[in-house]
């Protein structure tokens, strides 16, 4: 099922139909389905993918770095900033595949993995971005319960516009969705803050000195040599744009996958498909798009099984639609741009006042997670 235009409030998310719901079971039919998953062989892991992808690592920074030394002190170093920002977001995406477990069976080897992937290469805290995104994984787009609708800058819902609102900030806030994606390029350098914050911070975390051992050798080690190759003049100018673009990059593919789709009241339950499926947005495109967004264009399928290698995104998409279709679970897929759009329009309507912007209609999801309880 597409969504060729943004739809009405009335008709922005499920059309669930009771009988439906209620033939589903208690999980929505998520048992079967992931029996369906599990027999077509979408789970099974993916090795010779994922070791082509680690070789690479190494293997693509160390040409990076060489490619670095060799322009020397040059205005071309711009150009290198730009492909420093795309590998260091590809090599992220695959640390995000994994901490969700998808490369190994072991827990300890994807948890090095996601360490030296994260924190050596990217420096970025693993600790601290599992513990968030897991809190997001576990209640997508929930006030009060997923973190990634709790951002200092931008409102998306009425609280928290109404807690920011005064007199010189109303026409900004009003005119927010416009500033989402500028923004964005602030997210790099905000992702490496509050990584250094997490590791240095109370609380528990594993492998604390690992982390800031890692951290300390990409964070200082990266600095030390663009200082020693570039002037400070443009050794910041190289900064700005690989640290721009990439938060740029991570958050226009991250954008897409949540934001303008409803947003649920802290006090409802639903079963887990229909939570998972309702409040996630799949971006249809071919092979070059899943190479871009890391297979987060398939936000669906990995919310339902977040261990699926991505690989095996694809192929579990018509499958998953087909079920989602059979049992009356509006599944949710468009374009990129028109994605963007929906974003833009969402956060600006929030900012404007609307109480209650692509909500779901309360009283027919009220009725599914009553059957849930």
């Amino acid at each position: 099922m597409t969504q060729p235009s943004i739809p009405s409030t009335a008709a922005r998310l499920t059309a669930v139909r009771p009988t439906a719901a209620r033939s589903a079971g208690r999980d929505g039919g998520y048992s079967e389905l992931a029996t369906q998953v599990r027999e077509a062989g979408l789970l099974r892991r993916r090795y010779g993918y994922y070791w082509t992808k680690l070789i690479l690592v190494p293997v693509v920074t160390a040409a990076m770095i060489v490619a670095f030394v060799l322009i020397g002190n040059s205005w071309w170093q711009l150009v290198t900033a730009v492909v420093f920002a795309f590998v260091f977001t590809q090599i992220a995406f695959l640390g995000h595949d994994a901490a969700h477990r998808q490369i190994f069976r072991s827990g300890r080897w994807n948890d090095w993995i996601s360490l030296i992937v994260g924190d050596l290469f990217v420096g970025m805290s693993y600790g601290w971005w599992q513990h968030k995104h897991t809190r997001h994984h576990a209640n997508p787009n929930q006030v009060g319960a997923d973190p990634d609708i709790e951002l200092p800058v931008i409102s998306f819902t009425a609280a928290q516009v109404e807690a920011k609102r005064s007199r010189p900030l109303r026409w900004l806030i009003g005119h927010q969705g416009w500033f989402f994606f500028p923004i964005l390029l602030l997210e790099g350098l905000s992702l490496h803050a509050s990584s250094v914050r997490r590791v240095f911070a109370h609380g528990v975390l594993r492998r604390r000195a690992v982390e800031i051992s890692f951290l300390a050798i990409r964070i200082i080690g990266y600095l030390t040599l663009v200082l020693l190759v570039l002037p400070p003049g443009k050794a910041a100018a190289f900064l700005g744009v690989q640290l721009g673009l990439f938060g740029f990059y991570m958050g226009m593919s991250f954008a897409p996958n949540h934001k303008g789709m409803p947003l649920v009241p802290h006090d409802m339950k639903l079963d887990f498909l229909r939570r998972q499926v309702l409040m996630s947005r799949n971006i249809r495109g071919g092979r070059t798009i899943d190479f871009l967004m890391g297979g987060l264009n398939y936000q669906i399928e990995h919310h339902l099984f977040p261990s699926m290698p991505r690989p095996h995104l694809r192929r579990a998409a018509p499958m998953i639609r087909a079920f989602c279709d059979a049992n009356g679970t509006r599944y949710t897929e468009t374009t990129l741009l028109h994605s963007y759009a929906i974003v833009t329009r969402h956060i600006n309507q929030v900012g404007l006042g609307d109480k209650d912007p692509f909500a779901c209609p309360l009283l027919e999801l009220r009725e599914v997670a009553s059957t849930t309880e």
